[in-house]
């Protein structure tokens, strides 16, 4: 199998994501592809609202020359990415430059950029599993670590509020989850479906499915066998109060969660999502891999059809 020695490699960088962190990131990137010898482009996402068409440009411009295009950022750069990768067909690399990095530290990328990029440039690329939600419109999006709609989402949309206004680290992100968890919320009323037919109403304030075996082992929910077999793993949780959703939050940061009796996890291979009546046409608020935005019910959940070529450094 090529390595991405191989390849031309287009590298989208989100240049107002910590602007100095951004810059510094950047020089890194291109000292190592330039004393590689790479054949490479950089292309920067400096604008607000520019990152789309500039991941759009990178991954066209990897199928017209047989490349790759490479995200070098956080969740929603790499989220963006994976997205054009799957329409266009090309391998994905990453550079991480996030927080928590569920993606790339399961695949054994290191989450030091130097690092990052020496390792692409003996990466392998190997398939990769990526789940997929499908709106009632029929619009569909990928994600490779999670979706999830209700309370989650709204602690994303949190969490990156408090960011911007207090800095970009774990402590930061425990606190906005904190403060939200401490506001009133109210739980979802879904009728889930899955493959055997068979509905189900649940009363909870967030659905959970999960794509990422790290991220199942860290916060001990079970699941990372359905993911071998080529499912997702969703998870519901009982309605609860402010201290009963704050215990909840301890034991994932424990790698407990599993262990509490309000939390119902399943794999699956289709699971078919409907807000109970009156709402069931409604649009829903989802986040996929950090990034929040709306669909029209009813919601289905499936891995995408096709791997996504991520390029892993090689097995040591």
């Amino acid at each position: 199998m090529p390595v991405a020695g191989n390849l031309p490699l287009f590298v989208v960088i989100n240049a107002r994501s910590g602007a100095g962190d951004a810059q510094a990131a950047r020089r890194t990137i291109e000292s190592v592809l330039h004393a590689s010898g790479r054949t490479f482009e950089l292309l920067p996402a400096a604008q607000p609202g520019a990152l789309p068409a500039v991941v759009e440009r990178a991954a066209a411009l990897a199928r017209a020359h047989g490349g790759a295009i490479v995200a070098a950022g956080g969740d929603g750069t790499i989220n963006a990415a994976v997205q054009a990768a799957l329409a266009h067909g090309v391998p994905l690399g990453v550079l991480p430059q996030g927080t928590f990095n569920y993606f790339s530290r399961a695949h054994g990328i290191p989450a030091d950029t130097e690092a990052a990029a020496q390792a692409l440039l003996q990466a392998v690329p190997q398939p990769v599993q990526a789940g997929r939600i499908t709106g009632g419109d029929g619009r569909s999006r990928a994600f490779v670590v999670n979706a999830s709609l209700g309370l989650y989402p709204r602690l994303l949309e949190d969490r990156e509020a408090t960011k911007r206004e207090y800095g970009r680290n774990r402590w930061v992100a425990v606190w906005a989850a904190l403060r939200t968890l401490c506001t009133a919320h109210r739980p979802l009323r879904l009728v889930l479906r899955t493959g055997s037919g068979t509905d189900q109403l649940v009363r909870t304030p967030t659905l959970f499915v999960g794509n990422n075996p790290l991220q199942l082992e860290q916060t001990g929910l079970p699941g990372i066998a359905a993911l071998e077999r080529g499912r997702l793993v969703a998870v519901t949780m009982a309605p609860a109060g402010t201290a009963s959703m704050l215990m909840l939050m301890l034991r994932g940061a424990l790698g407990r969660l599993g262990d509490a009796d309000s939390v119902v996890s399943f794999g699956f291979e289709q699971l078919v999502v409907q807000p109970a009546a009156p709402l069931g046409r409604r649009r829903i608020k989802v986040a996929t891999d950090g990034e929040v935005f709306s669909l029209r019910a009813p919601l289905t959940f499936t891995p995408w059809p096709e791997p996504l070529k991520l390029l892993c450094p090689p097995a040591p």
